[in-house]
């Protein structure tokens, strides 16, 4: 595995050894959360009502000689979401009316229905998914933890989508009460047209079966966090990023790291080889306090390298682009060693100035 040495990149100047020093001399070892001694709580007795819906299923069942009939039996077990799904999701125009003199909607909804690539997809989807169970229960384990974490957290109904590969999320939130997962998203990273609809290869991890979880709890912390982008410095987006990350290592402890950052193992390995290099990288070319959103922001969104962290002559690329959100996650453990009574929910909704987490945390990379 390649380690960056102070010469293999016009960014590492020698100013950086004096930095280097004053870390060796400070220096601890920061291996992560989960080895810094804290056990993985028993949630075993906390009760979980998980309510799953395999809409997918059930839409694809429709009749399609008689679509405005079984839009109607929907209706019946869909009452809240049916509508939100055809007009807001799909945006067939329908709004309800589900009959036989009704055109437009309902028929382009009969077209989809019995399009070739839409009918392949869905089967498709049931090849990957004959049915839910694993997925309920890696969920349901999800939202033990966060029960555990955060007992007022009120379980939404989980949706299992097609989408048609349209969607712009994997997985998003209708309300506070429901959550969507677009199984269609999750193919896996051999799925051949992935790619045909522009998906990026630094990103076909995020497609495999196993990121479900991260993907769904992702989005449930963003609907109680969201991410705040406008006028902040890089500082303040790692630290938001690293306890987006803090909180899904907590209610998913059982997944690698590799799935939860979705990064490559060998992407995993250099973060470790070279933290201490990363943050100085920041350090050096001042981007800590940077609030332009085109030199900051490519670290904390998933990209196919990090910016200007390797020389770009270098033929192999082993930093992964979000290595922002990694450091933040490496910031926010430092700052747990500190205020190890700080619960989970007290730390997401802290209001903490980065620039004083950052002291507090006490922060030293190895």
């Amino acid at each position: 595995m390649k380690k960056i040495s102070w010469g293999s990149s016009r960014y590492f100047s020698a100013v950086s050894i004096i930095f280097s020093g004053i870390l060796l001399a400070t220096s601890f070892c920061i291996s992560g959360c989960r080895n810094s001694g804290n056990q993985i709580p028993d949630v075993s007795n906390i009760n979980i009502n998980l309510q799953t819906y395999r809409f997918d299923k059930d839409l694809y069942a429709i009749d399609t000689n008689h679509v405005a009939k079984g839009l109607q039996l929907l209706k019946v077990k869909y009452p809240d979401f049916l509508n939100y799904y055809l007009d807001t999701v799909r945006q067939y125009g329908i709004h309800g009316n589900f009959s036989d003199t009704s055109r437009g909607g309902i028929d382009s909804l009969r077209t989809d229905l019995t399009f070739k690539d839409f009918v392949e997809l869905e089967d498709t989807i049931l090849k990957h998914f004959p049915d839910s169970k694993d997925i309920d229960n890696e969920l349901a384990d999800g939202f033990r933890f966060l029960k555990y974490y955060i007992p007022g957290y009120k379980i939404p109904r989980i949706y299992y989508l097609n989408m048609g590969l349209s969607g712009n999320w994997s997985s998003f939130p209708v309300d506070n009460s429901t959550l969507c997962i677009g199984l269609d998203m999750f193919l896996g990273e051999q799925y051949p047209f992935y790619r045909s609809i522009g998906v990026s290869a630094y990103m076909l991890s995020h497609f495999r079966r196993q990121y479900i979880p991260v993907s769904l709890f992702n989005t449930v912390y963003q609907t109680m966090h969201p991410f705040s982008q406008e006028d902040k410095t890089l500082l303040d987006l790692i630290i938001q990023r690293g306890k987006e990350q803090y909180f899904l290592h907590k209610v998913l402890p059982h997944l690698p790291d590799s799935v939860i950052f979705g990064f490559r193992q060998e992407q995993l390995k250099w973060c470790d080889e070279n933290e201490g290099m990363v943050y100085n990288f920041f350090i050096h070319q001042k981007l800590l306090y940077n609030k332009e959103g085109h030199n900051i922001l490519p670290y904390v969104y998933d990209g196919p390298f990090a910016k200007d962290m390797e020389a770009p002559s270098d033929p192999v690329k082993y930093t992964p682009g979000n290595i922002g959100t990694w450091l933040g996650y490496r910031i926010v453990c430092a700052w747990i060693s500190q205020h190890p009574k700080t619960s989970l929910e007290e730390l997401i909704n802290l209001q903490t100035d980065p620039p004083r987490f950052l002291e507090e945390a006490k922060y030293r990379p190895k």
